[in-house]
């Protein structure tokens, strides 16, 4: 079995042959990190902020470290879950369906956009670990990222880690860049979907799916 960041560099490749993997040229390091929290006491100089108040003194370090340990965890494939698994001796060909909380960067504002990802699939040769389908969407949701993006991230490196096609996801979230500026509608929710193998061939499986996504 290969390890985690084996897979996930196996992941990278083939997101990268898709042509949907994130546009990530690789960190700098501890320079990038003494760089980034440059960078947000100049914004927020600039903003007029008096960083010397003891409220303010040390937002451009948390935030540096709220983005470079926390929220961005995704960029590297070195975080990838491990996908433990084991053969599918009962062979078991039904749906297994999971509901999974997605929290993520929008990459166009760098304001959250928050929501649920419903992914399926129906085993082939090997089962995964339940939670191992949570930790996949929270690992590609820690970038910055595009709702539709995500979703195709998501279902390429299930169905790449579970060596089959029958894959499906269905991701819905608000967007704060919708509800906080430009349109500010608050009751704004965007759905995308992504359906492969059996999910897309057979009627009666994709409407069951999208029937339990609701």
């Amino acid at each position: 079995m290969e390890t985690s960041y084996t897979l996930g560099k196996l992941v990278h490749k083939h997101l990268l042959k898709l042509g949907i993997e994130t546009p990530y040229v690789g960190s700098t390091g501890d320079a990038g990190i003494r760089e980034i929290e440059k960078g947000f006491l100049h914004i927020l100089g600039h903003l007029g902020m008096d960083l010397n108040d003891d409220s303010l003194r040390d937002t451009p370090k948390r935030i540096t470290q709220m983005y470079t340990r926390e929220i961005f965890y995704g960029l590297d494939y070195v975080h990838f879950p491990t996908m433990s698994s084991i053969d599918n001796g009962l062979k078991y060909d039904e749906m297994i369906l999971c509901k999974c909380s997605v929290v993520s960067l929008c990459e166009h504002h760098f304001v959250p956009f928050i929501g649920t990802c419903h992914v399926a699939y129906i085993p082939a040769s090997k089962v995964v670990g339940l939670s191992k389908l949570n930790r996949v969407v929270d690992f590609f949701s820690r970038r910055p990222q595009i709702q539709e993006r995500l979703t195709l991230q998501i279902h390429a490196a299930l169905a790449f880690c579970l060596e089959t096609e029958d894959v499906a996801t269905v991701m819905s979230c608000e967007h704060m860049c919708v509800k906080l500026r430009g349109i500010k509608d608050q009751n704004s929710r965007t759905t995308t979907s992504k359906l492969s193998g059996r999910f897309m061939s057979v009627p009666a499986l994709r409407a069951e799916f999208l029937a339990l996504t609701k």
